[in-house]
């Protein structure tokens, strides 16, 4: 709560945190909080009940911690502004509990349904396995459904990313191939991959099984697709875990509320193809005129500048008038 309080409420919705990270005691003030509070406005932040894609407990816990707040202080005015997995979820809570929020702002977000982020996961992975299937990797490859969580962070990661950079460099091509498929810079295409591939395995682990399905899927983007869809590894879902995983954040685009969208440029983990995602879905809702999608800003993942967070920060406030 800021000395000069403007009577407004903003609440952070931090990204995604590998499970097993240590957590600091108290949680900290996230890096744009100082932002807020210079501009007179109060924060409140949940480190949500569980780590991994804790969309679900983030949702509901971030509600709980508005409600205490507002029974406390007040508010006349209420915002959302997420980042990362945090923009997701602040789309989410505006679509679920909109009548608590005066507009929304979704910075470097996935603003995609729950279910693309994954389908997309395993794209990746099983791309990966179809180009280099003696990478040496444990079980049956880096799509493997029942590998081994990446619980020891960062030794895990840094492992699997020497692996995969190994195994890259053994064929340029396919490299290129994958990375343009992928929409990331051949810098970023070792990032990419084994940030999909702890997302997986960690949705796997909290769903209880494989929560998505290529059995049907076409795959096109890899130069002979009949010959990558002819030889790509295939999977069967959970149908417990599939369930599980529809209902995480189900985006439907019925936003009742101003909702900003900023990107980055050249983002590893937000592809381009995302960005009109969202927007789609609130034109099919009816809802296009409630959606305002900034010019992208900063290069890479969440890499905005102060001043251009609060630049969409401004232009949501006045688009809420």
């Amino acid at each position: 709560m800021p000395t000069d309080w403007n009577g407004e409420l903003v609440v952070l919705l931090h990204g995604y945190e590998p499970r097993g990270v240590p957590r600091a005691d108290p949680w900290p003030a996230n890096e744009a909080t100082p932002l807020f509070l210079a501009r007179g406005y109060a924060v409140a932040e949940s480190g949500y009940a569980s780590q991994g894609w804790a969309v679900v407990e983030a949702i509901a816990d971030s509600e709980r911690l508005r409600a205490h707040v507002v029974n406390r202080h007040a508010p006349r005015r209420t915002w959302l502004v997420g980042f990362s997995m945090g923009g997701q979820i602040a789309v989410a809570s505006l679509e679920r509990h909109g009548a608590s929020y005066d507009g929304a702002l979704s910075l470097c977000g996935a603003n995609v349904p729950a279910t693309q982020v994954f389908d997309d996961a395993l794209r990746s992975l099983v791309a990966f396995d179809y180009f280099f299937p003696d990478a040496g990797l444990p079980g049956a490859g880096l799509s493997d459904p029942k590998a081994a969580p990446l619980d020891d962070l960062p030794a895990d990661q840094i492992a699997l990313m020497q692996t995969l950079g190994t195994a890259l460099a053994t064929n340029p091509a396919a490299a290129a191939t994958l990375a343009q498929a992928l929409e990331v810079s051949a810098d970023g295409l070792v990032g990419a991959l084994s940030l999909h591939a702890l997302l997986l395995r960690e949705m796997t682990l909290r769903a209880g099984g494989l929560p998505v399905d290529n059995r049907e899927t076409v795959y096109s983007g890899f130069g002979d697709d009949a010959a990558f869809n002819a030889g790509v590894r295939r999977y069967h879902a959970d149908a417990q875990a599939v369930s599980y995983l529809a209902g995480v954040a189900d985006l439907r685009g019925t936003i009742g509320k101003p909702l900003v969208l900023r990107y980055n440029r050249d983002d590893p983990t937000i592809p381009p193809r995302y960005h009109g995602v969202y927007p789609a879905l609130a034109a099919e809702a009816g809802r296009a005129d409630r959606i305002t999608v900034m010019p992208p800003a900063g290069e890479g993942h969440c890499a905005f500048a102060p001043e251009q967070m609060l630049e969409a920060f401004d232009l949501l406030v006045r688009t809420a008038g």
